[in-house]
Formats: structure tokens, C-alpha cells, sequence
């Protein structure tokens, strides 16, 4: 039997048993060691980013496969594969794309969220080894976090040499932080609204940082993971001649940003977006993880088990991540 907790709606979360299923063709079974939570997962249930529900929540996760015993990372989204937007290497905007962690919970595919014992990924999911020597802790955020900074990343294009601006210093911000300094960025220039966060970033490549409201010197590259319209007008307005700017935190609804296209024209600007990410991401993510020696760990909070699941989602962060161990319940 699989254990789950159940999202349905506002505070209310329910433990629910269902049935271990057979995996079908290309499908694959994991017990799930580590899931940790995401910020979307908390703006769904606070309201401010839609949402299907009932569903089990999380998508970022850890786990062994069933039968095999092998450590795996999984990709978000679950893509067909044949569409025209799979064909040109766009999997993660497939025509019928669906998302661990955020379908309505049924019959058909109850084990379709991290906030559970296992986890049935279907076929057209992107499944990545991880080594059993990397922590828990900083294999999960792999699926989402890490592999989102990899796409937005190679959006951005070579690093090497420049300034860069990185808005919102959570688990994505210094992600890309640390992956900035590694890719050879000659400035990184971390914003935030929380100073908290901001002496974090010293420790994760930030070379400088700036209270959220002022102004930064020019730049050569933006990445905002904030989503907030003010920061994302201030970030463009940083870029120097030939700067781009990557948008990665806008995925609620929001004000409409003010930019002069004339500046664009003028100035060789690129303003681009990033939503989910490629496979080829998720091992880079996982590459990038293995031969880092960042304390990557100490931005998850200590597990709980799927019985505080309505608890942590309802809960102000206080690390970056906060971490449900599903088999640390009773059975």
C-alpha cells in the first residue's frame, strides 16, 4: 500500500492509502526517500497561484526505484513525445503536458505527486540517476529548482566575464548564484527583500547584494526569479548595451511591466522567459550538484513526516526548503 496526503483546498489536507500499482509500458514505480517543497506548492495553497484540486502536491523529490533499487531524480513534466512542440525540442510546453504535482487527484493516477510514500511516473518523464553518496537533501531540489537555473542559464548564454544581476535570493536565486560564479561571471550582484537571504547569498557566489528598491550599477545579465513587477522593471532597467534579461519568477498573475520598446532597439536588449525545463536540464542539474561543494544541505529545514504536510504548507519558510520524509510515519 502507498501512503499520501491529499490536498483539498484552503488548509484542509487528508492522509489518504491506496493500492501499489502494476507500472505500465515506460512507466516507473519509486518509493520516495526525500520530497521537499517548493514555493508554488505554497502559493497554490495560500491562493495566489491556481491550482487543481483535489491533488497531491510536490514535484521536487528523491527516491529509489522499485524492483531495482536505483536513486533517481524525475523531471516535471510528462510530454507525449510527437506534437510539433516535442519535435522541436519544446517537451516542456508539450500540447498535452501534464505535471507531477499538480493534476487532480483520481483514480486513474493517484500517485501523481512527492507528498506520498511513491510516486508512479509516467512514460515521457524524464527519469536521472543521482549518486547514493549525495545527500537527500541536495539531490531533491534537482527536479525543479536546479534543472530551472539550468535552463535559464543556458537562456542567458555565456557568463563568462560579466555582471550579473540575480533577483530573489530562495532556493532558485542561489542556485543560479553559485552556478554564475562557476561558469566564470565577473560580478554577481545578488537583490532581495529579506536580509536574511541576502547573507546567504555571500556564501553561495553573491559578490555583492542590494536591499529590494535600490538601484543596481549596470549589468550585462538579469535573472529575476522574484515575479515581482517592480523588480523585473528594475532589473531591465539595469541592463547595459547588449544586456538580457531572463524571467523565471513570473508565473502568477500579476501588473503588466512597463519597458520602452525603443530601449530594446537602442540598447541591443533581450528580454526572455523561461517556464519548466528540457531533460538535458535535469542532468546538468544533477552534474552541477555532484561536483559542487556548496553547503547545499543547509537550505532544507529538518524532514517532517506526510501527517504535518497541511502544517508546512500553511508555514512561513524559514530555509529556502522545507522537506517531508514520507516514511517517517507509522504504517
Amino acid at each position: 500500500m502507498a501512503r499520501l496526503a491529499v490536498w483539498r483546498g484552503g488548509a484542509e489536507v487528508t492522509l489518504e492509502t491506496v493500492d501499489l500499482p502494476v507500472p505500465g509500458p515506460g512507466e516507473t514505480l519509486v518509493e520516495i526517500d526525500l520530497a521537499t517543497v517548493c514555493g508554488s506548492d505554497h502559493h497554490t495553497v495560500s491562493g495566489r497561484r491556481p491550482g487543481a484540486c483535489p491533488s497531491v502536491l510536490g514535484h521536487e523529490g528523491v527516491g529509489r526505484i522499485v524492483g531495482t533499487g536505483r536513486r533517481v531524480v524525475w523531471g516535471v513534466t510528462v510530454s507525449c513525445g510527437s506534437c510539433d512542440r516535442c519535435l522541436r525540442g519544446l517537451t516542456a510546453k508539450c500540447r498535452s503536458v501534464r505535471k507531477l504535482g499538480h493534476e487532480t487527484y483520481q483514480p486513474a493516477w493517484p500517485l501523481s505527486g512527492t507528498y506520498a510514500t511513491h510516486l508512479l511516473l509516467p512514460a515521457g518523464t524524464a527519469v536521472v540517476p543521482v549518486p547514493d553518496t549525495m545527500a537527500d537533501e541536495v539531490a531533491a531540489p534537482a527536479g525543479c529548482a536546479t534543472a530551472t537555473v539550468m535552463a535559464a542559464l543556458e537562456r542567458a548564454g555565456s557568463l563568462r566575464g560579466k555582471r550579473v544581476l540575480v533577483v530573489g535570493a530562495g532556493m532558485l536565486g542561489l542556485t543560479a548564484m553559485a552556478a554564475a560564479a562557476d561558469a566564470g561571471a565577473a560580478e554577481i550582484v545578488a537583490s532581495d527583500v529579506e536580509p536574511s537571504r541576502l547573507e546567504l547569498a555571500v556564501g553561495f557566489g553573491a559578490t555583492s547584494t542590494l536591499r529590494a528598491g535600490q538601484a543596481p550599477a549596470p549589468v550585462d545579465v538579469a535573472l529575476d526569479f522574484s515575479g515581482a513587477a517592480s523588480a523585473v522593471e528594475a532589473a531591465f532597467g539595469a541592463l547595459d548595451i547588449g544586456g538580457s534579461l531572463v524571467l523565471v519568477g513570473s508565473v502568477s498573475p500579476g501588473r503588466a511591466i512597463s519597458v520602452d520598446p525603443e530601449s530594446i532597439v537602442r540598447g541591443w536588449r533581450t528580454v526572455s522567459g523561461v517556464h519548466n525545463y528540457e531533460p538535458r536540464h535535469l542532468e546538468q542539474a544533477v552534474a552541477f550538484l555532484a561536483a559542487s561543494e556548496r553547503p547545499w544541505a543547509e537550505l532544507v529545514e529538518e524532514p517532517v513526516g506526510l501527517e504535518q504536510v497541511g502544517d508546512v504548507l500553511r508555514s512561513e519558510l524559514g530555509r529556502p526548503r522545507a522537506s517531508v520524509r514520507p516514511r517517517s510515519d507509522p504504517s
